[in-house]
Formats: structure tokens, C-alpha cells, sequence
């Protein structure tokens, strides 16, 4: 009976109630937002950085090596001797080396030449056909066969550079070979051939007298994984010292941006508590001011047997209901604003959110954080409904 009164007695004044659940919504939104991409975002990464210990690479910024060589997110710092870097691919310390060259994109994704290797550390397997073999065949990832409409047997024309706008390559086509499975990594928004197709679409230039020049074999990077744990810490001062190359450690530099991004969540964070404590204190007001409007209604209901607490009841109850309803609305916004914001990430950053995760421990926070504030709002004017005087509210009245 309270409950139902009290879900009623809410929408008296549907534009207050639109408003504190407005603002609710609002602080909700923001915060489940948070959670969710913190959590997913630190996974990605994580995942992403699996088995890489070292990132072999030009010199240049040790953070835009790791994003570029790791995530493919950002440019890489230049090139580097393919046979310089093989020396140290074949150090005995080394447990696996992958090598990675880049130079050309289809409609926006990358095209990394690589090894088999690559594809099997991020557990990717091919759904369809087979691995590339030759020059100029290819595998491609899962979202990018599934954007672009690319079936095995299909040819196409590589891009230079990492622009979509770039030359096109017309003397040259790609043979889709294969189609890998779904990984949620940065491999489903790539496409993989050897590096001698890297080689053979770069390493040629003709004069006027058609002669062929053969440039020196370069590529982009290197992922490394060491047998041994000492490798990590000497490695990056031995490159630096005795190469023109540089080592990077990509849990350094990973743990150098969660602190950067952390410090941009956590501002929002308190921004979003902010918005919740005004959204209360605009519950607050919304009772307080109904108390004497209804004073009237509640001497009623204590005449015909309700009791103080009853009473004192469905105003908190009016309160929870107002909770509840914004902690709705805002975990839903939360989650298409994170929907939204996977599409672009996806196209920009090669990472994909899930907004169908649930969250359970911090989310768990999140309502019982919003009906505290609920029944903190309500604590007032609940107490000064439970102390109205009957009798000089119905003669009043």
C-alpha cells in the first residue's frame, strides 16, 4: 500500500520529478560510463601487451613505438635494418621475435606484414581458407571482413601510407586467403600478409630507363619475448648504447598512460558525485516544499489509522522511488554512450567496448551510493511528517 501510494504521489508534479531524475540520470550515466571503460579499456590493454616484453624499434618516443607497434594505434617512429634487427632476434635471451613492417592501408586498415606468429599470439585462428603463403596474399580480421564485405578470393588494391585519401598501388593487388575468428584484439581490425609483400610493394622504384632499384630491406618493429626476465631491465640501456635503435617496455609505458587516463577519469568521477549530490539536494527540496501542500492529506490518513512510521515511510518511499528510476535511466545512457563510443574507438583506436557488461561490485556500489543519497534527501521532511500535530493541521485545514 505505502509503495504504490508512494509511486503515485511522485508524478503529482511530473516536471519535478523530471527534473531530480533528470539529474540523476545525468550523474549515473557519467559514472557507470567510467566504470565500464576503465575496466575495459585497462583489459584491452593488457590483453593487447600479452608475451611482449620489449618493443625492438627507430628511436624516437619509447610510448609512440609501443602504441604503434602494439595497439597500431598512432604512427610508428620510423624504420628500422631489418638484418641490424635480426641479430637481436636471434640472441640467445630471446624466447620469440616477431617482426612487423608496415607501409600501406585498404580504406582505412592497416596492412602489417608479418609472420605466422603474430596471429597465433593473439590466439587467432582462420574461420576461412588458409594462412598467406605467398607475396601479396592476405588474412584479414574479422571486423574488417565483416565492414568491408571481403570474401576469400577477393582482390584489392593496397593505399600507401596510413591514409585512407593516400596513392593507390594499381600495379599491384592483394589475394584475400583467409579470414580469421573474432579475437576482441587489435588483430580484428587489421590485415596480415609476409613481409616480403611489405618488401616487394616498397622496395622497388623505377627510373626512366625502367631499371629496378632494390632498397634495403627495413621494418617497423620488432615484439620480443625473452627467456629470461633479466633481458627486460639490461636490454632497453644495451640497445640504446650500442644501436641506433631503441628497446621498449610496454608494461612502463602502458602503466605511464593508465596513470595519465587515470587521473582524467578520476576528474570526471568526482565531477559526476558532484551532479548527484545537487540531483539530491534537488530531491530534498521537491519534499520539503509538498510537505506543506499535503500536510493536510497525511492529518487524513493518520485519522483514518495510518501511523507515524507509515507516514514517515512513503516519504522516504517517494525518495527511493525517484532513485531508483534515475539509476535506471543513467546505467541505460551509460551504456549506449559506451555503445557509441566503441564505434569510434574501434575505427580510431582498433579497441571495442562491450556495453552489455555488468560490472557487479562497483555497479553494486553505484545503487546503493544513489538510495543513500535518496534517503538522505528524505530524512527532513520524512521527520517532520512523522511530528505533525493532527489536530492543528485538520483545524488549520
Amino acid at each position: 500500500m505505502i509503495a504504490k501510494l508512494g509511486w503515485k504521489n511522485i508524478w503529482f508534479k511530473p516536471l519535478n520529478t523530471l527534473l531530480s531524475v533528470l539529474l540523476l540520470s545525468s550523474s549515473v550515466a557519467i559514472i557507470t560510463l567510467l566504470i565500464l571503460l576503465q575496466k575495459q579499456f585497462e583489459e584491452q590493454f593488457s590483453s593487447n601487451a600479452d608475451n611482449i616484453d620489449l618493443v625492438l624499434g627507430a628511436q624516437g618516443s619509447p610510448l609512440q613505438l609501443v602504441l604503434s607497434s602494439v595497439y597500431q594505434v598512432d604512427a610508428p617512429t620510423g624504420n628500422i635494418n631489418y638484418d641490424s634487427a635480426r641479430v637481436w632476434m636471434r640472441h640467445p635471451f630471446i624466447k620469440s621475435a616477431i617482426p612487423l613492417a608496415y607501409g600501406d592501408n585498404y580504406l582505412g586498415y592497416k596492412i602489417v606484414g608479418t609472420t605466422q606468429d603474430y596471429l597465433e599470439k593473439f590466439n587467432g585462428k582462420i574461420e576461412k581458407g588458409k594462412i598467406f603463403e605467398k607475396e601479396f596474399q592476405v588474412v584479414v580480421g574479422y571486423n574488417v571482413a565483416q565492414k568491408l564485405n571481403l570474401r576469400i578470393g577477393d582482390k584489392f588494391n593496397g593505399t600507401h601510407g596510413g591514409a585512407k585519401e593516400g596513392e593507390k598501388h594499381e600495379e599491384f593487388q592483394y589475394l584475400v586467403t583467409g579470414i580469421t575468428t573474432q579475437t576482441g584484439k587489435v588483430i580484428d581490425n587489421l590485415i596480415l600478409s609476409n613481409i616480403e609483400s611489405v618488401w616487394a610493394m616498397h622496395g622497388h622504384s623505377h627510373n626512366e630507363s625502367e631499371e629496378v632499384q632494390e632498397e634495403p630491406k627495413e621494418i617497423t618493429s620488432v615484439l620480443l619475448k625473452f627467456r629470461n626476465k633479466m633481458g627486460i631491465v639490461t636490454w632497453p640501456r644495451i640497445i640504446a648504447q650500442n644501436t641506433k635503435m631503441q628497446a621498449a617496455s610496454p608494461a612502463i609505458e602502458i602503466n605511464r598512460l593508465f596513470t595519465l587516463f587515470g587521473i582524467g577519469l578520476k576528474t570526471l568521477e568526482y565531477m559526476a558525485y558532484g551532479i548527484m549530490l545537487i540531483s539530491g539536494v534537488s530531491i530534498f527540496i521537491a519534499l520539503f516544499n509538498r510537505l506543506k501542500e499535503r500536510e493536510y492529506e497525511f492529518a487524513l490518513m493518520r485519522l483514518h489509522g495510518a501511523s507515524r512510521i507509515q507516514i514517515l515511510s512513503l516519504v522516504i518511499a517517494e525518495s527511493l522511488f525517484l532513485c531508483v528510476v534515475g539509476f535506471f535511466f543513467g546505467t541505460i545512457l551509460g551504456r549506449i554512450a559506451l555503445g557509441w563510443i566503441s564505434n569510434t574507438a574501434t575505427e580510431e583506436f582498433k579497441i571495442e567496448f562491450n556495453p552489455a557488461e555488468v560490472i557487479w561490485d562497483k555497479e553494486g556500489y553505484l545503487i546503493l551510493s544513489t538510495l543513500i543519497v535518496g534517503v538522505i534527501a528524505a530524512v527532513i521532511p520524512a521527520i517532520k511528517a512523522y511530528r505533525m500535530n493532527i489536530s492543528k493541521t485538520l483545524a488549520n485545514g
